[in-house]
């Protein structure tokens, strides 16, 4: 009898050890694959982070909750970082970057360091550019795999003090670029600045229409702005691959704080305004005929994500209609990216 009772604990015990090793190990890709939104609470100081908004670099020690899908709490120890320019003094956070690794082994170690790009100001309003920018990068992953996969959260802020009221919002995590790069056989290149005519031509070229397409012109390869650089593991003597990031000046988002640069002589970011370098008619095409086979996968991307509002669905769908539009017609093809090309 004692013989089956001992068998018993040791068999539960190792089930036991089994399903915490389970859970202690998140996989970063499987996180990335996943298209769930994650339900997730943030405690920490508020106040503190308030009044700190403008300190790029400040650090704050939070608690992360995150409920699985079969109802699972995992409770880790994270700490907070505020980052970025603008939208520190502007929006009701500032930018902020999360290191997941602040205690070793935790659930959510493996995921280190990402930026989290939330909400700027308002609810609802607030919540759809957020989501339109989320839905950009997922379109972004259907054009090429040379892009930063995005995970979305449902997200509440929670003050430890109770001075300020808890905020609920969607938000979403950006993968870092080392990974963007190992996964495409590449590594990262420390300085990303480079003369874009010195940047792999296709890539670039990708690049640039997708911009073009979104109607982004807050990007700039030369200065390493919203963008970043990476080489062939094999020969990093290549020229580099260019990654963009950061979307919600665009005008398939439309926020309301997005204004161009009085030097572009464009009246609104709605106004698209195409910021590549002469490219040959086949590279353009080549491009082109890419762009025009995901036109499909595209549109169902937004038109079957229940989050976003079927007003931002029609003005999404609309924006890309002309962009397709211009792609059916080879002369407004040539005029657009070859002949209005930058010439410096």
């Amino acid at each position: 009898m004692k013989k089956i009772i001992f068998f018993f604990v040791i068999v539960s015990y190792v089930t036991l050890q089994a399903a915490n090793a389970q859970i202690n190990e998140l996989d970063k890709e499987k996180f990335f694959e996943d298209t769930s939104v994650v339900n997730a609470t943030i405690t920490t100081n508020m106040v503190n982070i308030d009044r700190r908004r403008n300190k790029e670099g400040a650090v704050f020690p939070a608690s992360l909750q995150i409920t699985l899908k079969d109802g699972t709490q995992i409770n880790d120890s994270i700490t907070i970082e505020t980052r970025g320019h603008f939208r520190k003094g502007y929006c009701s956070l500032p930018p902020l970057k999360i290191n997941f690794k602040y205690k070793k082994n935790s659930y959510t170690s493996p995921l280190k360091d990402l930026k989290l790009v939330n909400r700027c100001r308002g609810v609802e309003t607030g919540d759809q550019y957020l989501l339109k920018e989320y839905l950009i990068y997922k379109i972004y992953n259907l054009i090429t795999d040379m892009s930063f996969r995005v995970r979305l959260l449902h997200l509440n802020f929670i003050d430890n003090h109770h001075k300020k009221k808890p905020l609920e919002e969607y938000a979403f995590l950006m993968e870092n670029i080392k990974w963007v790069a190992k996964r495409n056989d590449c590594k990262e290149r420390k300085d990303d600045k480079m003369d874009p005519r010195k940047t792999n031509r296709l890539q670039m070229a990708t690049v640039a229409i997708f911009e073009y397409m979104i109607g982004n012109t807050d990007w700039a390869v030369a200065s390493g702005h919203n963008t970043k650089l990476i080489v062939p593991k094999i020969d990093s003597s290549k020229s580099p691959y260019v990654v963009p990031y950061d979307f919600d000046y665009s005008g398939l988002v439309g926020t309301d704080y997005a204004i161009p640069d009085p030097k572009l002589n464009i009246s609104s970011v709605y106004e698209r305004l195409y910021r590549g370098f002469p490219k040959t008619i086949e590279e353009i095409n080549t491009v082109v005929d890419k762009f025009k086979s995901r036109k499909d996968s595209i549109y169902n991307l937004i038109n079957h994500f229940d989050l976003l509002s079927p007003r931002s669905k029609k003005e999404m769908t609309a924006y890309l209609d002309d962009f397709f539009s211009l792609l059916n017609q080879p002369e407004k093809v040539k005029s657009t990216f070859i002949y209005n090309a930058r010439t410096e």
